[in-house]
């Protein structure tokens, strides 16, 4: 088996009645314990990319492979389709709004890890907290939970299949900056804790900064740069990298002044 989680090959998807590819060529190797940043301004690629990472969507050439296999051909029901997870920027939206989070995530076990009712609830009740949902929230519908909590119930129903990567879409941008620095750390956490790998996919360029150590940067489907982290952020070699630095506010006209804080900021104090 390979010891890489998930590799793109030549990767390129058009979506129907368009001219221009959503993704162009991308190449991506995710090995085990990788933090990988994909910034890029809206209509990029980035969530399309996301999402054909975790054979949601197929791409249109090239392959996704997942532990050396292509998506297409692993099946619903095989345990690779757990071991590669997503982060919805949307928390709120991910749940169904008639179960709670305990329900939700007991729902996974039951069916990846084959738990009886009363032991996967129990088990929900740990992941949750885990992801830092406790007590009555838990048992609450997400019309009465904050887009926080519901996030971290998405968070919580991702570890119930025991993921190698977490692919996390924009996972705080609708929040407000106290609780997204609360969900980064919390994905620094379950990453060290678990030794996951991150696709973190995210306009903010002090979020990539915080959270990844290789970034990809994306302009109109395409990789336009991307190297360490650092790197490609105080010394970019694309002009297109260079136009996101510069917009940061709180830079002077070089770029190179410091950010205003961010929710990436805060988490770091």
């Amino acid at each position: 088996m390979s010891a890489e989680i998930l590799r793109c090959e030549h990767v390129s998807l058009h979506y129907p009645r368009s001219s221009v590819a959503a993704v162009s060529d991308l190449d991506l190797v995710v090995e085990p314990g990788a933090t990988i940043g994909i910034v890029g301004e809206s209509g990029s690629g980035k969530t399309t990319l996301g999402r054909m990472l975790v054979g949601a969507l197929a791409p249109t050439s090239g392959s996704v492979l997942v532990r050396g296999e292509p998506w297409s051909s692993v099946k619903r029901s095989d345990p690779r389709r757990a071991k590669v997870q997503m982060v919805f920027q949307d928390g709120v939206g991910a749940l169904n709004p008639w179960i709670t989070p305990r329900q939700a995530v007991a729902e996974v076990l039951r069916v990846w890890s084959k738990l009886d009712r009363r032991t996967a609830s129990q088990r929900a009740e740990q992941l949750l907290s885990e992801a830092g949902l406790r007590g009555s929230a838990i048992d609450r519908h997400p019309r009465r939970l904050s887009g926080g909590q519901c996030q971290r119930a998405g968070i919580a129903r991702a570890l119930a299949c025991e993921p190698d990567l977490l692919v996390a879409d924009e996972p705080t941008s609708s929040l407000d900056v106290s609780v997204q620095a609360q969900i980064l750390n919390l994905l620094v956490t379950l990453r060290q804790s678990r030794q996951l790998a991150i696709v973190l996919i995210s306009h903010d360029l002090s979020v990539i900064r915080y959270m990844c150590d290789f970034t990809l940067v994306m302009h109109e489907g395409r990789v336009v740069e991307q190297g360490p982290t650092m790197r490609v952020l105080t010394e970019p070699e694309a002009d297109y990298t260079r136009t996101l630095i510069s917009s940061i506010p709180g830079r002077d006209h070089r770029g190179s002044a410091r950010d205003v804080q961010t929710a990436a900021d805060i988490a770091e104090c």
